[in-house]
This record gives structure tokens, C-alpha cells and sequence, in this order.
């Protein structure tokens, strides 16, 4: 299944139907104790969740703009993740029929611009996670029936060719069961909602030195089986 780009935003285009279009997006913070602690946070007890707007969202191919407003400091990093996308309206779903909500997986980026995320909007998420084009998805979304262990896959992130984050979904302290169960207790997801399920360490904002995104770089986030994610990196207008 291909993401592409439509009038309304990003959507799936699946064989046979109608294109589902990317409805949601719920980030899920500290989701690896190593990216917990290379951040200055403490491990937290329950999943911890945020919005991304899902004008975010871009289709594989698309650049990340750096923007306007980010300028006057570096501070736009990379995030590499596993993409959960939801396949059928669903609520309350118990673990262990979590993944059977489940349309496919692709890489995503949860790219951030920190200052704004934790200076500038007085310390909630939204505002640094929601400009256009922070939320790269794809290369294209591989059906769960094909990775039926979303557990067991390795993860890869790359700037400009250097590996900057390596980690197995293992790793992850919330399963993507349990996340499931837990954003839909209580609350209708519907189909084309997607869950970033964190990222590891090795982002931007916990190297010594610090590294964030400049115009003519290069991203790529790799997931075993799912392909690769590239995206190059430009200045807005």
C-alpha cells in the first residue's frame, strides 16, 4: 500500500478501495528509557501521549522544510519511528486484540523543534511537533499481516549516510498492544488514525554536540522489512 499525496492530505491508497486518509496523528513521548535519559527525563509510568497535527503529515518524497519561525536558533531534529496506522473505527480494545485493528506499518519522523516544543508553547508538545511537513511517513505502508510481530523489527535511523539511532522494537517500554488499549480506552479511534510509538536515543538534542537539521541534509529512517524513509531537508520560504 503507497502513501500518497491528495487534495484533503496524506492518504493510504489500498488495492480495491477507496484511499483512507491519514485522519490523526498521537505521538507517544520517552517510549525508550535510553531516549528517557539522553533527554533529562524520568522514565515515565504510563504512556505518555500528545498530538501532532495532522497537517504534519507528508508523503514519502517530500522535504522537510525548516521553518520560518526556527531561524533564529538551530533547533529542528529527527526523531526515526515506528508508524502504527489504524485499519477499522474501534474503542476499548483489549490487548490482546490489539493488533487486529491494525491496518499496516511504515517509518515515520517525528521531527521536532525543540525550543518551540519545550520554550515556546509553555511546555506542551503540540506546537514544536505540528508544522508542516514534521511528520514524514512511508516508503509505503507494509500490511500487518506481513509483519505480524511489530516487536521484533530493528531500527535505523541515518543523517546525511552517519547511523545516528539504532534500536529494536523490542525495546520499546509500552508494546504496540498496549499502546493501542491504552489510546482507545474510552475514545473512538478511527480508521487512518496514526500512532508514532517513540523514538531511541541518538536524536539531535541529546549529542555532544548537539545536531540538528540544516538546509541539504539528508534523513533516512529504516525499519527491518518495512523499507526505507529518506527525506531531504530544505529551507522554507
Amino acid at each position: 500500500m503507497d502513501l500518497i499525496r491528495t487534495e484533503w492530505g496524506v492518504a493510504v491508497s489500498r488495492p480495491g478501495a477507496a484511499p483512507l486518509l491519514i485522519r490523526r496523528i498521537v505521538g507517544v513521548g520517552r517510549n525508550y528509557a535510553d531516549h528517557a535519559q539522553e533527554m533529562g527525563a524520568s522514565r515515565p509510568e504510563r504512556p505518555l501521549l500528545f498530538a501532532k497535527a495532522v497537517t504534519s503529515a507528508s508523503a514519502p518524497g517530500e522535504p522537510i522544510v525548516l521553518p520560518a519561525c526556527c531561524r533564529d536558533r538551530e533547533q529542528v531534529d529527527y526523531e526515526g519511528e515506528l508508524a502504527v496506522i489504524i485499519g477499522q473505527r474501534c474503542r476499548d480494545v483489549r490487548e490482546d486484540d490489539a493488533l487486529g485493528v491494525v491496518l499496516g506499518y511504515c517509518c515515520a519522523n517525528d521531527v521536532s523543534a525543540r525550543w518551540w516544543q519545550k520554550q515556546g508553547a509553555g511546555g506542551q508538545f503540540h506546537r514544536g511537533k505540528s508544522f508542516d511537513t514534521f511528520c514524514p511517513l512511508g516508503p509505503r505502508v507494509t500490511p500487518a499481516a506481513d509483519a505480524p510481530d511489530p516487536q521484533a523489527l530493528e531500527l535505523t535511523t541515518r543523517l546525511n549516510g552517519e547511523v545516528v539511532q539504532s534500536a529494536g522494537t523490542s525495546q520499546m517500554l509500552f508494546p504496540v498492544r498496549e499502546l493501542i488499549a491504552e489510546i482507545s480506552r474510552d475514545t473512538t479511534l478511527l480508521p487512518g488514525t496514526v500512532i508514532l510509538t517513540g523514538t531511541p536515543a541518538g536524536v539531535g538534542f541529546g549529542r555532544s554536540p548537539q545536531r540538528f537539521l540544516r538546509s541539504g541534509d539528508t534523513v533516512e529512517v529504516e525499519i527491518s522489512g518495512l523499507g526505507v524513509l529518506r527525506s531531504e531537508v530544505r529551507d522554507g520560504c
